[in-house]
């Protein structure tokens, strides 16, 4: 029998993932030195022959971001010296995402510039899971496949029974996301209006849509320090919301996020393990993206369709 072309490896970011992907499709995890030298340098040794192989870097750029980042780049780079036939970086979180555009005077787009980064470490694909944007895409001159965390979401929402279902974005940004939602669970649709005040505070200004006596279900693709979400779930909770869920694909929780969530305002936190997580005895509930991500390595490695991963199973 054959050896087969296809090598998994991973970064330090989340491994936890990784080793599940591999689980899922029965494939062994590379064996790969991923250190850091006492002055913080990255240092990186691909410990398996990958001379003509089909190789998936799994790494997500979550924090500390800078460093996760800078494995990944080391990790291409290694791979494509050690001549390995195509390079595929696998992105469960994309960060810089929120970066994509100039919008104040002087500033860069980081987004871009890091997929400038990726593809000249020697990246030939991307795969990656709910860009911020959807034009990220278009900052790579390679191919992406962007895949959606919805269908293991939607599997999870079709255990919860509730007869008054409306499904609410918490900013202008995500109300095509929240439309999609609506839309397969058949469900009614609202929009929260929120002011920007800085990078940790939003204020929430109104509420477009019927949501007295009604389950909501909030949709973001990110939270960090959860202040859209508790902003939006506060007037919502003044227009007479019943209970309030949130649905956000990567979460990536800091001090300030755990104490707003304490507050008790969201019921659950329905969120991905594209990053890792520590739920701190909050409600937040874990979803995992393995098996669509391993689908979606095997796809590829095989040169077959990854469209099929957007379909949604009992909807």
């Amino acid at each position: 029998m054959s050896e087969s072309r296809l090598k998994i490896f991973t970064g330090n970011s989340n491994r936890p993932l990784a080793e599940e992907i591999c689980r899922s499709i029965g494939e062994p995890l590379g064996e790969a030195t991923v250190t850091s030298f006492p002055d913080g340098e990255t240092f990186v040794k691909i410990n398996e022959n990958v001379r003509g192989k089909d190789v998936f870097i799994i790494q997500s750029t979550c924090p500390p971001t800078n460093h996760n980042l800078v494995e990944l780049l080391i990790m291409i780079d290694a791979a494509r010296r050690a001549s390995a036939q195509r390079i595929t970086a696998v992105l469960p979180f994309y960060g810089y995402a929120r970066q994509d555009r100039k919008d104040q005077p002087r500033v860069p787009i980081t987004a871009k510039l890091v997929a400038n980064l990726i593809v000249a470490s020697g990246a030939t694909r991307i795969l990656t899971m709910d860009l911020h944007s959807q034009q990220i895409q278009g900052f790579f001159d390679i191919p992406v496949d962007h895949l959606f965390a919805s269908p293991v979401f939607f599997e999870y929402f079709a255990q919860i029974k509730t007869e008054k279902l409306v499904v609410c974005s918490p900013d202008v940004g995500g109300m095509k996301m929240a439309a999609a939602y609506a839309d397969i669970l058949g469900a009614g649709l609202a929009l929260v209006a929120k002011k920007r005040k800085s990078a940790t505070k939003v204020e929430a200004i109104n509420v477009v849509g019927e949501v007295d006596g009604c389950d909501v279900l909030l949709v973001d693709d990110i939270t960090e320090t959860a202040g859209t979400l508790m902003a939006a779930a506060k007037i919502l909770r003044e227009h007479g919301a019943r209970s309030i869920r949130a649905a956000v694909s990567h979460c990536i929780l800091n001090e300030m996020a755990i104490d707003r969530l304490k507050t008790g305002l969201i019921d659950e936190l329905i969120t991905t393990n594209s990053t890792p997580i520590n739920n701190h005895g909050l409600p937040i509930t874990v979803l995992s993206i393995a098996s669509l991500l391993g689908q979606a390595i095997q796809r590829i490695n095989t040169n077959e369709s990854v469209t099929g991963l957007f379909r949604v199973k009992g909807f």
